[in-house]
């Protein structure tokens, strides 16, 4: 038996499918070191198990599961999944997936109605919630990256902003860009008294709890609208669907900002603002930084975990987790081998830098991603 390493896959010719992806998506991006679950710099896993001895990914193994998969969710992550199910389906033939998107509502709603085999969200289930789903939800994190706060201003190509001053923007406090708060803290810059348009989801999206999480904690008794995947958003404010709809919605309109995830914005030719971490240091949104973010976040049992805010002098402040969500106890043979398939890859070779950089992702703390593959055995196979 051998494990299948992304560069093994790219000198057997799948590579080619990648990069026609890649191509496609306009993203590109440098890559981030990984750490382990204490914080310590390692290299991602490359096809090991929790004890670093066993096989992680082996395509012969799966030569006889055959299944159609369906799956809907975040958009956070979507240029990931898409790269990594376009390589996945061309070394295993058999299983087809089809992942739509949707935003983190959607793939949660649809995994508790039944109408997917998995879902991505970068939100957690609320425990109010819990009971809508047929048994118990395992959390598969899968890659980690940045929200960038991008922006288009016409002559404005650097931007420095703190979580007071983002917090004020959002809830249409601040509305011309030449606002004393914003002028603050870039001295020097010629701000214009453009209006300020707000762009944000407008469906139920893990991204923006996660900006909003950033916002409850950075920005004090400026962020009075909560925590949550939607938001009562203030009149006058504009909504969109997908991180790509957001993009989209800044890129059109001079004075606009919005949060969107590192990919989409690179895709989309947006800038981006740098953002106070807790250190007082204004980081721009890397990988590295996200790789930094994700070292300082607690993980919990289930392997939830937050890296918004985190410590380190090079901690990206508004860093995104994100997850696979599937039901422990699954009702179709073929498709919990397929899911389980698929997960075995993303953790596994699917972590490989040079991968998840490609689409402007970077991979899992390792300590984390070797408790995901352990967590393998959790899906009942009836």
């Amino acid at each position: 038996m051998h494990t299948l390493h992304f560069s093994r896959i790219r000198r057997l010719g799948v590579g080619v499918a990648i990069v026609a992806l890649l191509a496609t998506a306009g993203a590109c991006g440098s890559s981030g070191s990984s750490a382990d679950g204490n914080g310590e710099a390692t290299s991602a896993p490359r096809g090991t198990t929790a004890d670093g001895t066993a096989p992680g990914f082996d395509p012969a193994d799966y030569d006889n599961v055959k299944a159609d998969l369906k799956a809907s969710g975040a958009t956070f992550p979507q240029n990931y999944y898409h790269a990594a199910i376009d390589t996945f389906s061309s070394v295993v033939p058999g299983i087809s997936i089809a992942y739509g998107g949707g935003g983190s509502g959607q793939g949660k709603s649809d995994l508790a109605d039944g109408v997917v085999d998995f879902a991505g969200t970068d939100s957690v289930i609320k425990d109010s919630d819990l009971g809508n789903f047929d048994g118990k939800v395992l959390y598969f994190p899968t890659v980690v990256a940045p929200i960038t706060v991008s922006y288009h201003v016409d002559g404005l190509d650097e931007l420095k902003l703190d979580g007071p001053t983002l917090a004020k923007i959002f809830s249409a406090e601040v509305t011309t860009w030449n606002d004393p708060a914003i002028a603050g803290l870039n001295a020097g810059a010629d701000l214009p008294s453009t209006p300020i348009t707000v762009c944000h989801r407008s469906d139920a999206s893990g991204t923006t709890t996660n900006f909003s999480k950033y916002l409850d904690a950075a920005g004090g008794k400026d962020w009075t609208l909560g925590s949550s995947d939607s938001l009562d958003w203030p009149a006058g404010t504009e909504g969109a669907s997908g991180n790509g709809g957001v993009a989209q919605c800044i890129s059109k309109s001079d004075g606009a900002i919005g949060y969107v995830d590192l990919s989409d914005a690179k895709s989309q030719k947006l800038t981006f603002a740098s953002i106070e971490n807790k250190a007082g240091a204004f980081v721009q949104p890397t990988l590295e930084g996200a790789s930094a973010a994700a070292a300082g976040a607690d993980i919990a049992a289930d392997l939830t975990y937050s890296p918004i805010d985190t410590d380190g002098d090079g901690a990206y402040p508004i860093t995104s987790p994100t997850w696979i969500i599937v039901l422990a106890k699954q009702t179709d043979a073929a498709k919990a081998e397929a899911v389980k398939a698929f997960l075995r890859f993303v953790l596994t070779d699917g972590q490989d830098e040079s991968f998840t950089s490609s689409v402007s992702y970077a991979p899992l703390p390792s300590g984390l991603a070797h408790k995901a593959i352990a967590q393998l055995d959790s899906i009942e196979v009836p």
